[in-house]
């Protein structure tokens, strides 16, 4: 006899009763316990085309990549948990050179990847039992492509930060710009960013020489202990991105990104809004950030632009249309700086005032060389648009913006 018993959305243990009546009116019951599992299980590697389906929660109980030649398709609705891990051990889903991620949620069912400690179920987008600033309970998303990098030496490739150096998947960089790793949309990535090893922890999304092919729109990181979005080198573009509570920088680019942010929301970094670093080799190219509200809270600093060897600017970045407020009557935090290798455009922002009420100025915020274009207001006119986002983001349902 086979009895099939339905757990619903419970999790955990769960006792079922069988009573049994014979033709003399004889009965039996007989009892067990079930444990009511939270997910399906992911402990190997994906070596081949392999999809996860809509209304399932997945457990990545270590380290997971999607080799080359692999495709990893994420229905919309699908919940991804990271086991708890730390150091080397730590958990994540890495999509190797050569491997693809289709990862394409919709505004009614984003994909989210999560902690195993969170209780959230498809079809739920807040968390029920973990705080938005909660970090470092898993890993992060990793994505590495064949596009080019700009490293010490010139070399074609690297490992990846935030996994061990001697990894077999986790290598980046080559010479074809239009690589595709697939596509990324509707996600949210949140209390991730276990640390390794001291400055080698895994960022929320982290982006390691991934060329113009793959798509990403409309993706979130949530209460990441590290940075938010990290960019090594590579030509993707990331379009409707939101970075809420990120530990470290919630944007940061590195080795001659050479792709565009567009449409994006910062909320409430604890470091800085924006690390900017140019080129660690020859190769040079720049990239541009346009379109993006700043609610900049408590964060340590607004724009940090790298110089090399500490006097030549090689941070080749073009803003625009950036528009900075939230700042913590308290703030006391480094101001955007300016790089003449930089070009900047309609910069807005509202002041607001100190921890006594008065009102502050612009000049508390930018630098010099960034007052001309730098207009106080108090209603923008440039920016992100929050609409992007309503639905499918936490950071929208929670009205963090």
């Amino acid at each position: 006899m086979v009895v099939e018993y339905n757990a619903g959305t419970s999790v955990g243990a769960a006792t079922v009763s069988l009573t049994v009546t014979d033709n003399d009116g004889q009965q039996t019951t007989f009892g067990a316990t079930v444990d009511v599992k939270s997910g399906i299980s992911v402990s190997a590697d994906i070596t081949e085309n392999t999809t996860w389906e809509t209304g399932k929660v997945y457990i990545l109980e270590k380290r997971t990549a999607v080799v080359a030649g692999a495709t990893l398709t994420i229905e919309p609705g699908v919940i991804v948990k990271g086991a708890a891990g730390t150091g080397a051990n730590a958990t994540a889903l890495i999509i190797a050179r050569g491997g693809k991620i289709m990862a394409e949620g919709t505004a009614t069912q984003p994909i989210i990847f999560t902690s195993v400690a969170d209780n959230i179920l498809p079809g739920q987008i807040e968390s029920p039992n973990l705080s938005p600033d909660l970090d470092g309970l898993w890993g992060g998303l990793l994505v590495l492509g064949k596009a080019k990098i700009s490293v010490s030496g010139d070399a074609v490739e690297k490992a990846i930060e935030g996994l061990p150096g001697t990894y077999e998947y986790g290598k980046y960089g080559g010479s074809d710009d239009a690589d595709n790793s697939g596509v990324i949309k509707y996600v949210s990535i949140r209390h991730g960013s276990s640390n390794i090893g001291e400055g080698n922890e895994i960022n929320g999304l982290t982006l390691g020489g991934v060329g113009s092919g793959t798509v990403i729109e409309n993706v979130e990181i949530v209460g990441n202990q590290d940075d938010g979005i990290e960019w090594f080198g590579g030509t993707v573009n990331v379009k409707n991105a939101v970075v809420w509570n990120a530990g470290d920088d919630a944007i940061d680019t590195d080795q001659s990104w050479a792709g565009t942010l567009d449409n994006f929301i910062v909320i409430t970094p604890f470091d800085k809004c924006f690390e900017i670093d140019g080129p660690e080799g020859s190769y040079q190219a720049r990239h541009t950030i346009k379109n993006g509200h700043i609610k900049v809270g408590k964060a340590i600093g607004l724009l940090d632009i790298d110089y090399k060897d500490g006097n030549t600017d090689n941070s080749l970045t073009d803003f625009s249309n950036l528009y900075f407020y939230g700042m913590d009557k308290s703030w006391a935090g480094s101001k955007a700086e300016y790089s003449p290798a930089c070009t900047y455009a309609s910069f807005e922002v509202t002041s607001g005032v100190d921890s006594k009420d008065v009102a502050r100025t612009k000049d508390m915020f930018f630098a010099t060389d960034l007052l001309g274009l730098t207009t106080e207001v108090t209603t923008t006119t440039v920016g992100a648009t929050p609409a992007n986002y309503s639905g499918w983001s936490w950071a929208a349902v929670a009205g963090a913006f």
